[in-house]
């Protein structure tokens, strides 16, 4: 058996964090979602937005995107 050292794994980039991105806060002081929410699903569970589509990822509502 020949001895290998040991091939050092790819570090992950850092990743953002979601709760910055989420809300916007106008000059005025108002507070609003980025994103869109689910209308089948309780307040807090907001959709994931796709090139075509929006969708839910806990109980799988989507709407897609009209083309005009």
């Amino acid at each position: 058996m020949s001895k290998e050292k040991d091939k050092e794994k790819p570090k992950e980039k850092p990743k953002k964090k979601a709760g910055r991105s989420l809300y916007k806060i106008d000059k005025s002081g108002a507070v609003t979602s980025t994103k869109r929410s689910c209308p089948r699903c309780e307040k807090g569970t907001y959709m994931a937005e796709h090139f075509n589509r929006f969708a839910c990822g806990r109980c799988g509502y989507t709407e897609f995107k009209r083309k005009s």
